[in-house]
């Protein structure tokens, strides 16, 4: 059962496989989004060159008419005039065919943003396959589809006949006015009836686009095992990384311990904790920590300082306070370098005695160390 419920798609779609859908030209699609921008587009166009257009049309509908002798007899001046025709339909149309083209260009953009796949136009003879073809048709996304063109024409085509049945007078009287006054009358009902289309399909727009959202994240889903997969392939086998991880460690471990032979002085516990202090007054602005360790790693740097003659002193307090509080490789807290400098200027006396005699240093005993550091 677990193995079941690990294949099942119930993961939301990670970044990358977003982004992957991407590059294969898989995204969220609405064309009643693209149908109602285009419509919104020519409704703009009609509202600033509907005029215009109007009357360029009508210029060129009376030029047609228009029929001299030479023209009626022969091919060659028929067709020139023909085609002078159509370049004039063409000049006046263009505007509004340019505003049409932007629309549909741009309007997928309002849905998934600008997106150039090479792989979308790569043919897929899969594609071909009539079994292929009819369980596409007969599915649920082509029993949605269907619901879908139903419910398009049943709300544009009522709101076609709610308008034509509510106008009908209206229609009827255009044939009992002159031509240019029934000219305009007619489109301006036309445009109005433009307008109540336009608006039936807002309600469409509203209800496809959040569902074309929505389908889309379904199809992306993953299941709990290619979740668990793109982590694996993203971040590395976890066995690998945790090879590294120590690896990573072990290295740090013997560049710390290469350091224990340099230290001025070992800080224990004096069993648990050993910290390894170093300072150079010429370089460094205050002691640094150059290795620190508990239990085996602490025993461990106080075997390499005995074996290169470094002091090891026993101030518990100080040693867990630099444990817990001064950072490897990292100079020590400012509160702490009060205990650190009674046991360095120790040390240097202890360095002074043994080359060149004298009274010997007295040894540092209960090391006094800022209240809330030590971490007993």
């Amino acid at each position: 059962m677990a193995e079941e419920s690990d294949l099942e798609r119930t993961e939301p779609a990670t970044p990358k496989r977003i982004e992957k859908s991407r590059e294969d030209g898989q995204v969220a699609r609405s064309q009643e989004l693209t149908t109602f921008t285009v419509m919104i587009a020519a409704a703009t166009g009609l509202w600033f060159l509907g005029s215009n257009l109007i009357d360029d049309l009508s210029n060129i509908v009376r030029n047609g008419m228009k029929l001299d002798r030479d023209i009626a007899f022969d091919s060659h001046l028929m067709l020139n005039r023909l085609f002078e025709l159509a370049v004039d339909g063409l000049w006046a149309l263009g505007p509004l065919f340019v505003l049409l083209v932007i629309a549909a260009f741009f309007a997928p953009m309002l849905l998934s943003g600008w997106l150039f796949s090479s792989k979308a136009v790569i043919p897929d003879f899969k594609r071909l396959n009539p079994v292929s073809w009819f369980k596409r048709v007969f599915s649920v996304r082509g029993l949605i589809e269907l619901v879908k063109a139903i419910a398009k024409s049943l709300v544009i085509g009522g709101m076609a006949v709610m308008v034509i049945w509510n106008n009908k007078d209206a229609f009827f009287a255009l044939i009992k006015q002159p031509v240019d006054l029934g000219i305009s009358h007619m489109g301006e009902m036309l445009g109005f009836s433009f307008i109540l289309l336009v608006c039936a399909m807002l309600l469409i727009v509203a209800i496809d686009v959040p569902f074309q959202i929505w389908e889309h994240a379904e199809n992306l889903k993953m299941s709990k095992e290619d979740v668990r997969k793109e982590n694996k392939d993203t971040e590395g086998d976890p066995y690998v990384k945790a090879r590294i991880r120590n690896l990573q460690r072990e290295a740090a471990r013997r560049r710390m311990m290469s350091e224990v032979p340099k230290a001025d002085v070992i800080v224990t516990n004096p069993t648990h904790y050993s910290i390894a202090l170093k300072y150079q007054g010429d370089t460094m602005r205050a002691p640094r920590v150059v290795a620190k360790g508990v239990h085996l790693l602490a025993a461990r740097i106080r075997e390499l300082a005995e074996e290169n003659r470094i002091p090891i002193l026993e101030a518990p307090p100080l040693a867990r306070a630099l444990y817990h509080h001064a950072e490897l490789d990292s100079e020590i807290p400012e509160t702490l370098y009060t205990a650190v400098a009674e046991i360095l200027a120790y040390v240097f006396q202890l360095r002074r005695y043994q080359e060149y005699g004298g009274a010997m240093p007295e040894l540092p005993v209960d090391v006094p160390v800022p209240e809330g550091l030590d971490h007993a």
